[in-house]
This record gives structure tokens, sequence and C-alpha cells, in this order.
């Protein structure tokens, strides 16, 4: 039995994302979450912009973030997204972001995107969606 499907993009601590203790700024785990579910989706064949123009949407819906670690100015951070079908319309990214360099951990967390249509409406997942994410 296989596990979820993965991708592993990597990243640098940009200055700007860090903040006064030299450390990178809490919400910037977030947009590396987005980093990783992009180049995830990327990487299955749908980046987000095809899957918008077949008219699937993926808004939030709960997100969770633990940090583990510290990240300063350009570290060289991996990023690992993970994806799996959560409920009948609900598609959860899990993500892991570690230093590339020795592999300490920095964050990690996961977010919830409802499977919607362009008005926001819940709707059931296309065939094509479940079958890229199914283990």
């Amino acid at each position: 039995m296989s596990g979820p499907v993965k991708n592993t993009t990597f990243l640098r601590v940009r200055y700007s994302e860090t903040d006064q203790m030299g450390t990178f700024y809490n919400s910037r785990a977030l947009e590396w979450f987005e980093c990783g579910r992009t180049e995830l989706l990327r990487a299955l064949g749908v980046p987000y912009a095809d899957m918008e123009h077949r008219g699937v949407y993926l808004p939030l819906v709960e997100s969770h973030v633990e940090y583990l670690g510290r990240a300063r100015y350009d570290d060289a951070l991996r990023v690992t997204a993970s994806a799996a079908m959560s409920g009948r319309a609900r598609l959860r990214f899990d993500v892991r972001v570690t230093q590339d360099v020795g592999g300490q951990d920095v964050v990690r967390g996961y977010t919830v995107h409802a499977v919607a249509n362009a008005a926001g409406r819940p709707i059931r997942p296309p065939a094509w969606l479940s079958a890229l994410v199914k283990a």
C-alpha cells in the first residue's frame, strides 16, 4: 500500500521574511505551505490556474501550524507537501518545512481546503482530482 502523494520543493528565507530577532516571521509559515501545495499540484500536472480553468477552486477552511525551530535569512529550506482527500468535499495538505542542511524541523502543519465552484459553493470533487490524490 502506498502513502499519500508527496512533493518536495526548496526555497531560501528572504530578508523580508525575517523579524527583529533574525528568524522567520511566524505568518510566513502559511506562505511556505502555499508554496508546497502549489508545487505539489504542479508536479501532479494540474497547476492551480488549470484547476480554476476547469471550474475547481480550493478555498481555505482550516489551518494548523506548529513552530518547531528557527530559520534565518538565506537558510535553505526543504518544503515537503502531501495531499489526501479529507471527507467528501475537502482536500488536506500536510506540510513539513525543514532545514535543507541538517534536516532540523522548522515548522509543520496542514491546511484543509473545500472543493468549490467559482461561486465558492462546495462541489463533489471531480474524478480527475480524486484520482490525483488517491493513495
